[in-house]
This record gives C-alpha cells, sequence and structure tokens, in this order.
C-alpha cells in the first residue's frame, strides 16, 4: 500500500514538472542579432509577454561581452560593481524565477552607455487548474441480483371435503318454467261426447217411430 502511495505521488511530481515545462518559454535576447552593442533591447522587450518560469538567452562572443544582473540603480548608472550575478561566458542562461522588473547590462567600460541593456518586467506566472478527478465507477452487481424474481403461481383452493373423504353432492334444483298443457286432448274428448249424444238421441227418435 505505501509503495502504491509513493509510485502516486511520483507520478504527480513529473506530471506537475512536464506540465512546468511545457508552459515555459524560451526566449533569445535580440532574436538573430544577439547581445550586442548595436542592439535596441527596449524595442525587443517592449512585445513580449514574459512570466515567472521563462528563461532568457543571452548569445555573444566569449569574453568580449559579459552579461551581469544589476538592481534599477546600477542599471540606470550602467554600474557592474555590485551585480547581482555576472557570466562572460558566450552563452549565458537566465531563468526568471520571480515577478517584477529584472535588469541586465554588459558590464565592459562603455557598452551600456551604447546600448547593452535591457530591463524585461515578469509577470507572475497563472496558476494552473487541476486536472479532474476521475469519476467514480459503481461496482458491478452481483450475479445474484440480476436473477430475475420467481413467477408466482396461484393456487387453486380446493373444495372442502366430506368427513369421509368423498366429494360432496350438490344438488342441482331445475328452475325452468312449467310445461304447458295441451288442450288439444280436451278439446277432441268434448266433441266426442257431443257426437255420442246426438247419435243416442237419433236412436231413440227412430224407436219412437215404430
Amino acid at each position: 500500500m505505501a509503495s502504491r502511495g509513493a509510485s502516486l505521488a511520483l507520478a504527480a511530481l513529473l506530471l506537475v514538472s512536464c506540465v512546468s515545462v511545457a508552459a515555459a518559454t524560451k526566449y533569445t535576447v535580440g532574436d538573430a542579432s544577439g547581445w550586442t552593442t548595436s542592439g535596441d533591447y527596449a524595442t525587443w522587450a517592449s512585445g513580449k509577454k514574459i512570466k515567472v518560469g521563462d528563461t532568457l538567452v543571452f548569445k555573444y562572443a566569449g569574453g568580449a561581452h559579459t552579461v551581469d544582473e544589476v538592481s534599477a540603480a546600477d542599471y540606470a548608472a550602467c554600474s557592474s560593481s555590485n551585480a547581482l550575478s555576472s557570466d562572460s561566458a558566450g552563452s549565458t542562461t537566465v531563468t526568471l524565477k520571480t515577478a517584477g522588473k529584472h535588469y541586465f547590462i554588459c558590464g565592459v567600460a562603455g557598452h551600456c552607455s551604447s546600448g547593452m541593456k535591457l530591463v524585461v518586467d515578469v509577470a507572475a506566472a497563472k496558476a494552473t487548474a487541476p486536472a479532474p478527478a476521475p469519476a467514480a465507477v459503481a461496482p458491478a452487481p452481483d450475479a445474484a441480483d440480476t436473477t430475475p424474481d420467481a413467477t408466482p403461481t396461484t393456487t387453486t383452493p380446493k373444495s372442502p371435503s366430506s368427513p369421509g373423504g368423498a366429494t360432496p353432492k350438490t344438488t342441482v334444483t331445475d328452475i325452468s318454467p312449467p310445461a304447458k298443457k295441451s288442450t288439444s286432448g280436451a278439446a277432441g274428448l268434448g266433441a266426442a261426447a257431443w257426437a255420442g249424444l246426438g247419435l243416442a238421441g237419433l236412436v231413440a227418435v227412430h224407436l219412437g217411430a215404430f
């Protein structure tokens, strides 16, 4: 666990370093002309947006010139007696670590008064917004949680059984309307009776005639 934490810290440090290096700008003083007595360094610096972390590279003939960083008062007086730093190697790189104005002159007599002097106004570096933390990934649900619920079954209740186990009989009541009585038989019977009476009367009349 500790080794993992150390690895993460080292990775973060490397990332910050890479961002810082990528954001820094390198300026060659005087561009192609370099650091000479004929340069116009006030014009050269006027269009630059220099910030903390940027570097200035002075190119010149080694031993013929110097690069001296001085105070504002020594800059105005072209004096390098109290120089903050000095170099005469022929290629001098200065990393600007603080915001504000920085003053440079050539310490060789007569060169500063000839225009071999530079002042740069260094702006504070802008804070870089930290990268957003990766979104947390929700853990995958367990296999048991993804199993669909069993389909509920419906049980039909059984009819209650008789004490002996036999299924009770169900009495069905016929509620059909009563059948109509036929009147044709009665009508036929009445007609036959009248016919018989009529026949008997004829027989009686016939017998009386004799």
